[in-house]
């Protein structure tokens, strides 16, 4: 959909923050969330997690530390992300009606690996207190990427630089109500940073473009709860985490326009807030017998969350439509226990992009996507298991197309028309150590 935008720094930080929260990497699981949450889990796809017993569920459900005993989790994922972005005949039009090609530098109109690879790291720690009572913590980075497209890239009137860091600190309690029924529930305090940059077009194609950057950051609060049920063969778990409303605040610097709209050049405090979505899952275990284990899990996700981006500033405020629509995925893989020191994973995963066709940007290159996985697990010691996964994620191949007018309602209005395609892959190791003592 057209998104009407203008030289003045609060509304300019509004149209920052929601397309830095649209970006999408193959590593995620839908458009900016991060999956990589547990060692063990992507051994298997994070199949069967909400029903999953120990301190390295404790991200899918808090009621999985209700039986474990006092144990600790560290964890960390190496993401080598592949991904191009082409253009596919992106146009500016000046005052006038006077419309030219949009490419890149020396012409060309591909940008190869504007995601960057990097590492996710998760903690977790549970204690017993009593005989059914238990409580935990967990630390993790729920958004976290980095996306850089070349200066003069195709895609500079949308997107350069967005840097999103996140960190979720979880405080959860679980209570055992009898031998089968564990419930927990928990609060999420959730600290955001980012930094965007991108250009802003002057008034002919003769003259350099402006730039635009944005800083911000914020924390706010969300809460989760969660119930398994534990009977023979089978364990089931069904957990529910809340959106989170978001407000950041920000500094705006907008430089280099000239000419009529030299006025438009600001630095500029604002707020923006939105919403990122809630989740919920069901999953269930299944012990064919003592060393297979079959798992299985539904994820919804409610992306309708994330709306718009609702402006504040000084003299006014704004709406931004995002329109994103709710999604339904999951997962299936299996638990074999070779000995009683090694145990073996594997999963395939299926997760739907949030985003609509002519509705997706250079900042939200996403699409569909399938993990394939396979893991193992080995005791050290009578204390100390190691978790060890390899997940490869296969991105569908998908269009970009975005409208965008600059300085609409005035004699200088210039529209920018992004025409793209994208395609990903990845490949994600991780390791985990988690420590009964």
């Amino acid at each position: 959909m057209p998104v009407s935008t203008t030289p003045v720094g609060g509304l300019r930080l509004a149209v920052s923050v929601a397309a830095l929260m649209a970006v999408a990497t193959p590593s995620l699981a839908e458009t900016f969330y991060l999956k990589e949450q547990s060692a063990r889990g992507a051994g298997r796809a994070y199949s069967g997690e909400t029903a999953d017993t120990g301190v390295s569920s404790l991200w899918w459900n808090p009621a999985s530390i209700a039986r474990s005993g006092r144990e600790v989790y560290v964890g960390l994922h190496g993401l080598l992300l592949d991904s191009g972005v082409d253009n596919a005949g992106s146009t500016l039009t000046y005052p006038g009606g006077v419309t030219v090609p949009v490419t890149g530098p020396l012409g060309t109109g591909h940008e190869g690996d504007p995601i960057e690879s990097g590492l996710v790291p998760n903690f977790a720690f549970a204690m017993p207190v009593g005989d059914r009572f238990a409580v935990g913590i967990s630390v993790a980075a729920p958004y976290n990427f980095t996306t850089k497209y070349e200066p003069g890239a195709f895609t500079r009137y949308d997107a350069l630089t967005s840097e999103l860091r996140s960190g979720n600190v979880g405080l959860t309690a679980a209570y055992q109500v009898n031998d089968w029924l564990d419930v927990g529930a928990g609060v999420d305090i959730q600290y955001v940073e980012a930094f965007l940059s991108s250009s802003l077009p002057n008034l002919s194609p003769l003259l350099a473009d402006g730039r635009s950057t944005l800083e911000g950051d914020g924390v706010d609060y969300g809460w989760n709860v969660g119930a398994q049920v534990h009977k023979g063969a089978w364990d089931f778990g069904l957990s529910y985490r809340s959106e989170i409303e978001h407000e950041l605040d920000g500094d705006v610097n907008i430089s280099g326009l000239l000419g009529p709209i030299a006025t438009g050049n600001v630095a500029s405090e604002g707020t923006a807030s939105f919403t990122t979505p809630w989740f919920a899952s069901a999953s269930v275990r299944y012990a064919v017998n003592d060393r297979l284990t079959l798992n299985g899990q539904v994820n919804r996700v409610g992306w309708s969350k994330f709306d718009a981006i609702r402006v504040q500033y000084a003299t006014g405020g704004d709406t931004i439509v995002q329109d994103y629509e709710d999604t339904t995925g999951g997962s299936v893989g299996f638990d074999y226990v070779a000995n009683d020191r090694v145990t073996f994973r594997g999963g395939v995963a299926y997760d739907p992009t949030p985003t609509q066709d002519g509705e997706r940007t250079a900042r939200i290159p996403d699409g569909d996507r399938f993990l394939y996985s396979g893991g193992m697990s080995i005791k050290a010691t009578d204390a100390i298991t190691v978790d060890t996964a390899l997940t490869y994620i296969a991105l569908d191949d998908t269009t970009i197309s975005s409208d965008r007018t600059f300085y609409a309602g005035t004699p200088a209005a210039t529209t920018s028309r992004l025409r793209g395609t994208a395609d990903g892959q990845g490949i994600a190791a991780s390791v985990g150590v988690r420590w009964a003592f």
